[in-house]
This record gives C-alpha cells, sequence and structure tokens, in this order.
C-alpha cells in the first residue's frame, strides 16, 4: 500500500506558489514548508488549518537556508550547523500543528538539502540528529544514504517516488530551479509501475529499482492537480487509507 504526498504551503507573504486548496483532497500526506526555502508563520497555520480540514497528516519540509533559491542551490554547512538549523525550522511548524491539536507527522527535507543528505554522511547525520528530537519517520528514497543511515540511528525510513521529476542513471531525482509541467496520463503510468513492479526508467532508459511507500507530487509543478488526480485514479487499488 502507498500514500500520495505533496510539499505545499510554499508561498511566502503575498506571493502564492501552488494551488494547496485543490491539491489538500487528494493527497494523504502534506509536507510543509517550514520557512527557509518558502513559506512564513501566516502561510504555515494557513496550511496546517487546511490539511486538519481535509484530515491529512502533517510532516516539516525543512530546508537549507536558502529563500532566494528555493532550497535549490547547495551550500557548505557544518553538521551541528545544519541539526539546528532543521529543529529551527521543525519545532515552528510544531507549534503551529500543536495550535490545531495536531501530530508531526514525518519530516523531509527539501531540495538540495534532501540530495545532499542521500550522498554526504555527515548531513544525513545532521538529519537525523534533529529527528532525534522529534522522534517521527523520515522520508527519502532507497539506495542511497537515506535507506542507510536513517534506520541505523533508528528512524523509521519511508521510501518515496517522484510523479513529476526524471531520474538519473544513478537512481537519483533530478532537481531542477523550477518544475516543469509533466503529461498527468504519462506520470500516473510511471507510478503504477513503480507501486506494482518497484521499478522506473532513468532519463537514459536504465532500468532503476524504486519503493514506492509514498508517492510524491510538487505542488509548484504547473499542472500538479491533474498529475495528483491522475496519480490517484491509476493507483487507487494501492492507497493506504490511513
Amino acid at each position: 500500500m502507498t500514500v500520495i504526498n505533496c510539499d505545499m504551503g510554499e508561498g511566502f507573504g503575498l506571493y502564492q506558489i501552488g494551488d494547496d486548496a485543490a491539491l489538500m483532497p487528494l493527497i494523504s500526506v502534506a509536507n510543509v514548508a517550514c520557512g527557509f526555502h518558502a513559506s512564513d508563520f501566516n502561510h504555515m497555520r494557513k496550511t496546517v488549518r487546511l490539511a486538519k480540514q481535509h484530515g491529512v497528516k502533517v510532516g516539516a519540509h525543512p530546508s537549507l537556508p536558502d529563500l532566494q533559491g528555493f532550497g535549490r542551490r547547495e551550500m557548505k554547512i557544518s553538521r551541528e550547523e545544519l541539526a539546528n538549523c532543521i529543529i529551527y525550522q521543525v519545532g515552528a511548524l510544531k507549534g503551529f500543528l500543536e495550535a490545531e491539536g495536531m501530530q508531526l507527522n514525518h519530516i523531509k527535507p527539501h531540495g538540495s538539502l534532501y540530495g545532499m543528505s542521500a550522498r554526504m554522511e555527515d548531513i544525513a547525520h545532521a538529519v537525523c540528529d534533529a529527528a532525534d528530537v522529534f522522534k517521527v519517520p523520515l522520508y527519502g528514497i532507497v539506495g542511497t544514504l537515506h535507506e542507510k543511515i536513517y534506520p541505523a540511528r533508528g528512524h523509521a525510513f519511508v521510501s518515496e517516488f517522484y510523479a513529476d521529476l526524471d531520474y538519473s542513471d544513478e537512481g537519483t531525482m533530478i532537481i531542477t530551479r523550477e518544475h516543469h509541467a509533466v503529461d498527468p496520463k504519462v506520470a500516473a503510468e510511471r507510478c503504477l509501475r513503480a507501486v506494482r513492479e518497484g521499478r522506473t526508467t532513468s532519463v537514459n532508459g536504465k532500468e532503476l529499482v524504486v519503493r514506492a511507500d509514498s508517492i510524491c507530487v510538487h505542488s509548484d509543478t504547473p499542472n500538479a492537480v491533474e498529475i495528483a488526480t491522475a496519480v490517484r485514479e491509476a493507483i487507487k487499488p494501492y492507497l493506504d487509507a490511513a
């Protein structure tokens, strides 16, 4: 069984990114931005309330401190500083969750932090250092340090598959500064194969092993609502109501 998750709450001030209101009824889990790549106190409160309204679980989506680059630029940062950076962000979101009588469901690093923690041991351990405080599962991808280090540190590991990103020959997502629209039918077919067979194809045609405990749709993909709708319909027999 699998669930659909979405990175959301990524507006800032008067700026709005993604149609969270239309996406929320289509998903089971929301990864809410915590202010360092997007979002602010008002957007966090609004997104948490929207998730509560639709019975959607909420996890934290912390980032490198890169508001200008939407968290999609790498930077050099020490393990301790990064752990503190993540604790700061998750703690803020947890406050809004507690205000609404909700629990923190998980932590899922955003953008370049996600990619760095997949291949750099000190970054993966920094993520775990922060997760030690909150004691919730961590989202990541199989075949990387996520799968190796997170469980070894005692954290439940939830493996993601991405509906709207291409995969490299090494089995990692190709992260772009801006997400472009993708064909909902193609996305749905890829997700169904990932769930059924545990496989997908890289941009160069290489067969890759994947595991879709959860399928992610990005709210900033231009046609995210259409993608989420198509994916939900395609994998309906495999959806976990939880």
